[in-house]
C-alpha cells in the first residue's frame, strides 16, 4: 500500500512501537478487527516477530486513525481499502475532509435541533410550522449527502446547471411529493431484494416493474427524464462501487440487476 506519510518531528515517537493488544487497547478496538483488517491487507503491522507476534509503529497508528474515522462516515473497508490505496492519499488532506465531514454533520444537527424546537412551539401553540417545513431538514440532509457522495462525478458529467436544478427540485418537493419519493426508493429495494432472490432475469417482467419504478423515482429529482440519461447514470453505477454498496447493502446483486434491467428497459 503507498502512502505518503510526513516525518513526525518528535523524535519521541519515531521508534515508539505497540503489540496488536495495546494498540487495541489504545484505539478502542478488538484485537481480531486488526488481525481481520491485517487479512485483508488494510492494516498491515510493521513487522512480525519469529513468534508471530504482530507490532505497530507511528505510520500504523496514523493510519488507523483513518480507517476509524472513515468507518465513522460510513464507509466500508473496501471503499476505504482503496482511498488509502491511491498513490496521491495524504493523511493531512484526509484530516481536513474529516473536518468537513464533522462540520456538516454538526451542521444538520443544528437544524434538527432547530426543527424539534419549532415542532414543541408549534404543539404547544407558541408558534407556527407549516408541513413542508417540518420536512425540509430532512431534504437539506438528502441534497448535502449527493453532493458530498456523488457531486464531483454529476457536476462533471452533467454541468453545474442540471445538479443545481436537481437539488432545487428536491428542496422544493411537498410534503406528500417527499413521502412519496422515499417510499418507491423503498419500493425500488424490495422489489430488487425479490427479484434477486428470486433468480429472475433483469430482462423479466419484473425487471421492467423494477425500471419504471427507478425511473419514477429519479423523475422526483431530475428536471426532465430521458432513457438516454438512464442508461448513461446504468453506466456510472457499473463503474462506481459506492453505487454497488448502496445498492447491494441489504441483498448482494441487486445493483447488478438493476444496472442490467435498465440497459435493457430503458426507453422501451
Amino acid at each position: 500500500m503507498t502512502l505518503r506519510y510526513k516525518e513526525l518531528k518528535l523524535c519521541s515517537r519515531k521508534n515508539m512501537e505497540y503489540s496488536i493488544r495495546q494498540l487495541a487497547a489504545l484505539a478502542g478496538v478488538s484485537t481480531r478487527t486488526l488481525r481481520y483488517y491485517d487479512e485483508i491487507h488494510l492494516l498491515k503491522p510493521a513487522r512480525v516477530n519469529e513468534a508471530g507476534y504482530r507490532y505497530y509503529g507511528e505510520k500504523e497508528v496514523a493510519l488507523l486513525q483513518q480507517i476509524l474515522f472513515y468507518r465513522e462516515r460510513d464507509l466500508g473497508l473496501e471503499v476505504i481499502s482503496k482511498i488509502l490505496a491511491q498513490p496521491n492519499f495524504d493523511i493531512e488532506r484526509a484530516l481536513y475532509e474529516h473536518l468537513k465531514a464533522l462540520q456538516r454533520q454538526q451542521a444538520h444537527i443544528s437544524s434538527l435541533i432547530q426543527t424539534v424546537e419549532l415542532t414543541i412551539a408549534d404543539l404547544k401553540g407558541e408558534g407556527y410550522m407549516s408541513d413542508d417545513m417540518k420536512f425540509q431538514v430532512f431534504k437539506e440532509k438528502l441534497v448535502k449527502e449527493q453532493e458530498k457522495t456523488y457531486g464531483e462525478e454529476a457536476r462533471n458529467k452533467y454541468g453545474d446547471e442540471e445538479v443545481d436544478a436537481s437539488q432545487q427540485k428536491i428542496l422544493g418537493l411537498s410534503k406528500a411529493d417527499y413521502e412519496r419519493f422515499q417510499e418507491l426508493e423503498e419500493e425500488v429495494f424490495r422489489q430488487l431484494k425479490a427479484a434477486v432472490k428470486a433468480g429472475v432475469s433483469p430482462e423479466s417482467e419484473e425487471g421492467k416493474r423494477i425500471v419504471m419504478l427507478h425511473k419514477n423515482w429519479l423523475g422526483y429529482t431530475w428536471k426532465e427524464y430521458s432513457a438516454q440519461a438512464h442508461k448513461g447514470l446504468a453506466a456510472i453505477y457499473t463503474a462506481d462501487s459506492r453505487f454497488q454498496e448502496y445498492y447491494d447493502r441489504e441483498q448482494k446483486g441487486c445493483a447488478e440487476f438493476l444496472i442490467k434491467a435498465v440497459e435493457f428497459w430503458a426507453g422501451k
